[in-house]
């Protein structure tokens, strides 16, 4: 007689059990790291279908409130998106879209957003998320290289697809000549929408990176990479189930999709988001405080503005509070540490991947590090010039080790095979990013690959100096890049964008190099300055490839504008 084969757990059985070791050993990082493994969640797992709505049919806890700079508030629970998710994929369905096609979700912070990815998922499609700072060129580049079968955005973002060609689906939110209606979809009743059967491998989220050094890539990810890969991400965020998190994040980019999508819902938390048109720190505040926000995810840009607005009205509910989209700064660190008790943990990460390294909840805090490889992400450091892994102490490119099967990582750059093989050569996947580690293995982020140079022979980390710039009371934005010197080989240049009040003056250059001179090594000194406008992408990372370029064509001439320590007598030298 043959013996019967047992039956399978449930996905959501082991996804929720892989949650839950993560939250019962975040006291030890060693114990996490030793005992987490990822879940296996079988051939054809769909996030929605199998996880989602398992903890949301029936739950009126609130998945989702958004509040705006007026006062208007929206919440919706996990109930009320199961049911909106459930009529919108329907809608779309009736329409054309079918499982494996690509759609272009355009939206802002707003429940469509969350309501239309749910929905998609349900479907099986795939969703490219896309911010609506981008034009028609964009647009025509993206929607080709994704091959997008429909199109969801805002009636007043549809003009800009008078000018993309293609044979797709048009739906917008409120009346649109020739586009589909898509609030047609809440007249539908409560249709059922099966599993698609999608295989946990399909493709789920096609993403367009920022394009700081070149066109942007279009990266690939799966249903597993993503929704199971952001455990990694929740253990970083320190989030719990009845939580209410916020991140600052814009639509469009895989950092909202982080923290404002995939984290938060594995952890069955809330999902707050308070939407400005300009930044107001006491507003911000007050709604931290107001909405009993208990983990608040912030780019250091937000941060730095933060400790200059009065902090003395406490941190509300908060328990966590977290970095992220950029290295830290320790002096904010210090401040927040200093006025409100708590510390706050950067981390590391990228559109393809999901949280790699990082300060964990419970965990000390080094100042200026980034924290250490996460449970389940097997990062190493790798030597550039002899591509070997570098043991213990010391600096390389931060990597994934393919041998050790990331779960996390992207499928790839889809339509690039180039790319890939240069991305994964090895049996490495290369993220670009240079860092040290130290003895107790916490890594220091150092820069980009192609950002980090040489001047007299010291190899130098824009970061590092950037750092110390901006801690200077003028200073809003600086970016490091090298400039070429007849003696030195290259110079550190500061690009410097002013706080409001400032002037760009020869007194106020003579001021911010003087604060880089006595807080810097010799051999790391900025020599020259210049007061401009940062170039960006629309994402907003500062695009130093260009600046790098500028000083080129200048060679060993002089941009207009440009100071340098010499031409202040007690900076000479």
């Amino acid at each position: 007689m043959s013996t019967p084969t047992p039956l399978r757990r449930p996905p959501v059985i082991d996804l929720r059990d892989a949650r839950d070791r993560l939250h019962d050993l975040r006291a030890s990082y060693a114990e996490a790291v030793a005992a987490f493994r990822w879940p296996d969640v079988g051939p054809s797992f769909n996030f929605v279908h199998d996880w989602f709505d398992t903890f949301a049919r029936g739950n009126d806890r609130p998945a989702l409130v958004i509040t705006e700079e007026d006062g208007r508030r929206g919440e919706y629970s996990f109930a009320d998106l199961v049911t909106r998710s459930e009529q919108v994929a329907a809608h779309l369905a009736a329409h054309g879209v079918r499982a494996g096609d690509s759609v272009v979700v355009m939206l802002g912070n707003q429940v469509e957003l969350w309501e239309s990815m749910l929905a998609l998922i349900r479907l099986g499609a795939v969703i490219m998320p896309t911010t609506t700072a981008v034009g028609s060129a964009e647009l025509t580049d993206r929607l080709d290289r994704g091959q997008a079968r429909a199109v969801i955005c805002n009636p007043a973002d549809a003009a800009k697809f008078d000018e993309v060609p293609g044979d797709y689906l048009r739906f917008a939110l409120g009346s649109v000549d020739g586009w589909l209606d898509y609030a047609a979809a809440y007249d539908g009743g409560r249709p059922a929408v099966p599993h698609p059967g999608n295989a946990s491998t399909a493709r789920l989220l096609l993403y367009f990176t920022s394009g700081t050094t070149s066109r942007p890539k279009l990266v690939e990810h799966t249903h597993v990479s993503y929704p199971v890969g952001h455990l990694s991400t929740l253990y970083w965020l320190g989030l719990r189930p009845g939580d209410v998190h916020l991140t600052i994040s814009s639509p469009g980019w895989a950092k909202h999709a982080w923290s404002n999508f995939f984290a938060p819902w594995l952890a069955e938390a809330t999902v707050f988001v308070y939407n400005y048109g300009r930044f107001d720190p006491a507003a911000l505040l007050t709604r931290i405080r107001e909405e009993g926000v208990t983990s608040f995810c912030a780019p250091p840009t937000v941060w730095r503005m933060l400790i200059n607005a009065d902090l003395s009205g406490g941190p509300g509910s908060l328990r966590e509070v977290i970095a992220a989209g950029e290295p830290l700064n320790p002096e904010v660190i210090s401040q927040v540490e200093k006025r409100w008790g708590l510390t706050i943990r950067d981390g590391f990460g990228q559109t393809e991947t999901t949280a790699c390294v990082a300060n964990t909840p419970g965990q000390p805090v080094k100042a200026g590090s980034m924290g250490r490889p996460l449970p389940g992400v097997p990062v190493v450091l790798v030597d550039p010039l002899t591509t070997t892994v570098v043991d213990g102490p010391g600096e390389g490119e931060i990597c994934l080790d393919l041998a050790r099967q990331p779960v996390s990582l992207m499928t790839g750059y889809q339509g690039d095979v180039e790319r890939n093989a240069e991305v994964m050569a090895g049996g490495f996947y290369h993220t670009g990013d240079v860092a040290s580690r130290d003895e107790d293995g916490y890594l220091t982020y150092i820069g980009r690959t192609d950002d980090v140079f040489k001047a007299s022979d010291y190899k130098v980390s824009p970061f590092e100096l950037e750092s110390v710039l901006i801690e200077h009371p003028a200073v809003a934005e600086a970016a490091v890049v090298p400039a070429p010197d007849p003696v030195r080989l290259a110079v550190p240049k500061a690009y410097i964008s002013l706080v409001a009040g400032h002037e760009p003056d020869a007194e106020t250059a003579r001021s911010i190099l003087a604060h880089a001179r006595s807080h810097l090594a010799p051999y790391l000194r900025v020599r020259r300055l210049e007061f401009a406008e940062l170039p960006k992408t629309i994402s907003g990372k500062i695009r130093r490839v260009e600046l790098r370029q500028r000083e080129t064509e200048v060679a060993h001439g002089r941009t207009a504008g440009e100071y340098r320590d010499d031409d202040f007598p007690d900076l000479k030298g």
